[in-house]
This record gives structure tokens, C-alpha cells and sequence, in this order.
């Protein structure tokens, strides 16, 4: 398989595992999609704004790695600790469920709101920037000239995932309802977290 097809599928599979998770963005665009409300605005909103903080962090974090090669050490064993912390939470998760991903509340009133609520949920979750901008980035800076690459696949992921919960939410909604659903995502989520997080520390 040629480096640059490894690198993006390395990249969507990192960026699927951070975003697949029980949360008020999921629950938001899970809601107006099965609602039907101002789905493609939703979806677009979420792609895009994952995609510019992705580019963000593999830009950012790959030009300190470029401009200081010892920060590759710090930022594979920080980011490396930090993605087993995640494959851990994900573990105890599966043996310990949480409950499903709920689309109920309120109706939206206008496409306005609708837009004002996801760019709410999505640039104000202090979260996003440890998953788009610190964690990807620092699983990019690992893989030198192709985090780009790395980069696209994991925007590419992002971009799938929020389509799929919006467009085919009829049909996920039922499946993301069950706890059960959710402790098989989060035992693939927690295997590629740990696995990564091992291959970090290790080229570190």
C-alpha cells in the first residue's frame, strides 16, 4: 500500500475515533437530521469547521516539529499519554455504558438558530481543540512530509461521520439509541486510541 494511501487512512481512522462519541454536537445534528431542519447547513458547518481546526493543528503543531525537531520527543510522549487516557476512558465506557445518544428537545425555530446552535456546540466545546487541534496534529507531526495527508483523511472522516448522522439519521437514530450500539464504537474507539497512543510514545 503506497505511504500517502497509509497516512490517510491513518488520518481517518484517528479522526473518526475522536468524533465518534456521546455528545451535544452528535445529539444536535442526530436531532435536525431526523427532523429534517436545515440538515445540509448543519453538516456543512461541522465538516468545515472540523476541517479548518484539523489544518490548524497539523499546521501548527508540524511547523514547531519543522522549526524545533526535539519537540517531536515532547509532542509524541504528550500526545502519546493523552490518547491512552482517551482509549481508557473508551474502555471503562464499554464495560460501564453511559446510556445512548438522545435526539429529543425542543424544535428549532428558524434555519438562524439552527446555524447560531451548531456553531455554538462546535466552537465553544473546549474539547475540540484537544481532539482537531493538539491530538491530530500532534498524530500528524509524527508522520513528517505526509501530514497533509494524514490531515485530509482525517477532515475526509469528519465530513463522513456528520453526513451520515445528519442524511441517515432515520435510520442511525435507532441504532445510536441503544446503549449497546455504543459500547461496540466505543471498543473500536478504545482500540485504535491505545494503539496509537502506544505507536506514539514508541517512535518518540
Amino acid at each position: 500500500m503506497p505511504a500517502s494511501l497509509t497516512a490517510a487512512a491513518a488520518g481517518f481512522g484517528t479522526g473518526l475515533s475522536l468524533i465518534v462519541a456521546i455528545g451535544a454536537q452528535n445529539a444536535f445534528v442526530l436531532r435536525q437530521g431526523i427532523r429534517r431542519q436545515e440538515v445540509l447547513a448543519v453538516v456543512g458547518i461541522c465538516a468545515l469547521s472540523d476541517a479548518f481546526l484539523i489544518a490548524l493543528g497539523v499546521g501548527g503543531v508540524g511547523a514547531v516539529v519543522v522549526a524545533w525537531p526535539g519537540a517531536l520527543t515532547a509532542v509524541g510522549w504528550i500526545g502519546g499519554a493523552f490518547l491512552l487516557c482517551y482509549g481508557a476512558l473508551a474502555s471503562r465506557r464499554v464495560f460501564r455504558p453511559g446510556g445512548a445518544l438522545r435526539a429529543e428537545g425542543a424544535a428549532e425555530g428558524s434555519g438562524r438558530r439552527a446555524v447560531l446552535t451548531c456553531l455554538a456546540l462546535t466552537w465553544l466545546n473546549p474539547h475540540v481543540y484537544l481532539d482537531t487541534v493538539f491530538l491530530l496534529g500532534s498524530v500528524a507531526a509524527d508522520r513528517g512530509p505526509l501530514r497533509w495527508t494524514f490531515g485530509l483523511g482525517a477532515a475526509f472522516a469528519s465530513l463522513c461521520w456528520f453526513a451520515a448522522l445528519g442524511f441517515g439519521a432515520r435510520l442511525l437514530g435507532r441504532f445510536l439509541a441503544r446503549p449497546a450500539a455504543w459500547r461496540v464504537l466505543d471498543g473500536l474507539v478504545a482500540a485504535t486510541m491505545i494503539t496509537l497512543g502506544v505507536l506514539l510514545i514508541a517512535g518518540a
